[in-house]
């Protein structure tokens, strides 16, 4: 369509009108509004780099995965969790396990990786002390990891990645450029910024700030085709796995970060199923994916024991030196650990009997005398009550015992009781 076709066609009758419609004129499809800012050309500018889908034919790169799904090129990841639940020490076994191209962590390493780690909370001493007792604790020599990793505590002169000015408006700060300049010297593929909460200086609870903050990460991965990771703190309250929701500050590092994990220590019922002391669960901790709604079972779930490493460095001064803490995985006893096949037939035939009224055995919260996890217990006296529920409830699952309605004797009703399926009893 030509301008006069265009201006006559929104040509309003009164003159004032006109003026302001012709101010809002549509430029010609074919020529891209001329844009001068300081003297320069910025026409390019408007242009999104839009691909014509249907013209896609080009094969399509797998996503980079570094390690497990902690880690991935492109994308930032971030580890939600409370202080002093061993953040800092499950990182570092990770990146070590990136920079030796072995994990230590029971997750795939993809490839071997040059890792970054920016401490912004301790100094170069205390990130040696960390590495030390990673590398005496899973015996790795320096020269495994040499040229690989690398660590910076720049303090306060590191700057921020963002800060604001005197009207409160985002301003970049120097420590994205120092990371830059660091990622190329070095050809880093991950940085771990460490902790998020020390990257910025803007209103952590504003959501737009956080954001910004975020981009700021998200361009730099992208840009460089490395993953960033900074893990973050949570608010008060009790631990809650998977829960991301918890995190400090604004909701915009959950929802911008591709990568969300959180880290909980075992909980007291969580303990009580799995059959671990007071002792042992305060240094046990689970690992979950905060992007999803519904935590892993128990037995699924990614399992940590803290452990306390002696680095032998003690002096006239500190005879008995330091003690640091690292991390080694943690598997779950199973819940069948040793129960012999000829001791669950006997729960089983006790089940299947049921009791001496007539009435059936059941799984119910409330079933009283008609529970059917005494049985267990009464076969197997090292399970706790917990314990002995989920074995009924996994054998309710495979269907080794059905749920069925019978009339009650003694109540003269109808009830809800457990049958054994013979056919699916172990040999």
């Amino acid at each position: 369509m030509r301008d006069d076709e265009r201006e006559k066609i929104y040509d309003p009758p009164n003159p004032e009108a006109r003026g302001k419609m012709r101010q809002r004129k549509l430029p010609p499809k074919e020529e891209p509004r001329k844009q001068q800012v300081n003297g320069e050309d910025h026409t390019n500018d408007l242009d999104l780099g839009e691909l014509d889908a249907g013209l896609d034919t080009a094969p399509i790169p797998p996503r980079g995965w570094l390690l497990g799904n902690s880690f991935c090129r492109g994308f930032v990841a971030s580890l939600f969790g409370e202080g002093a639940v061993g953040k800092t020490a499950l990182r570092m076994a990770q990146l070590l396990s990136l920079a030796i191209e072995r994990s230590l962590t029971g997750e795939h390493v993809f490839v071997r990786a040059r890792v970054l780690i920016v401490s912004l909370e301790d100094n170069l001493d205390e990130l040696r002390r960390r590495l030390r007792a990673v590398c005496l604790h899973h015996d790795i020599e320096p020269h495994e990891y040499a040229g690989w990793l690398f660590f910076a505590a720049p303090g306060r002169k590191g700057g921020k990645l963002l800060t604001t000015d005197a009207k409160n408006r985002p301003v970049a700060g120097q420590l994205a450029a120092k990371i830059i300049h660091t990622i190329k010297k070095r050809k880093i593929d991950i940085v771990c910024i460490d902790p998020f909460v020390k990257s910025h200086s803007v209103e952590e609870n504003s959501n737009s700030m956080i954001d910004e903050v975020v981009q700021t990460l998200t361009d730099i991965a992208m840009e460089h085709n490395i993953c960033i990771d900074s893990p973050h703190h949570v608010s008060k309250g009790q631990g809650e796995p998977g829960n991301a929701n918890r995190g400090r500050g604004a909701s915009s590092l959950k929802d911008g970060a591709r990568l969300v994990n959180t880290l909980t220590v075992m909980s007291a019922e969580e303990a009580k199923i799995l059959g671990v002391n007071e002792a042992d669960r305060r240094s046990l901790v689970r690992l979950d994916s905060g992007k999803v709604n519904i935590a892993p079972p128990l037995e699924q779930a990614k399992w940590f024991r803290l452990v306390g490493v002696s680095l032998g460095n003690g002096n006239e001064t500190y005879p008995n030196g330091d003690e640091v803490q690292t991390v080694e995985v943690w598997i779950p006893p199973p819940l069948f650990k040793d129960i012999t096949t000829l001791v669950i037939n006997q729960i089983l035939n006790d089940i299947d009997a049921g009791l001496q009224d007539g009435n059936r055995y059941s799984n119910a919260s409330k079933a009283d005398e008609r529970a059917a996890w005494p049985v267990v217990a009464r076969h197997c006296p090292e399970k706790n009550e917990e314990q002995c529920r989920r074995i009924i409830s996994a054998w309710i699952k495979s269907g080794l015992l059905s749920k069925r309605k019978y009339n009650n004797p003694a109540a003269r009703k109808e009830a809800s009781g457990l049958w054994v399926d013979n056919s699916k009893r172990p040999i």
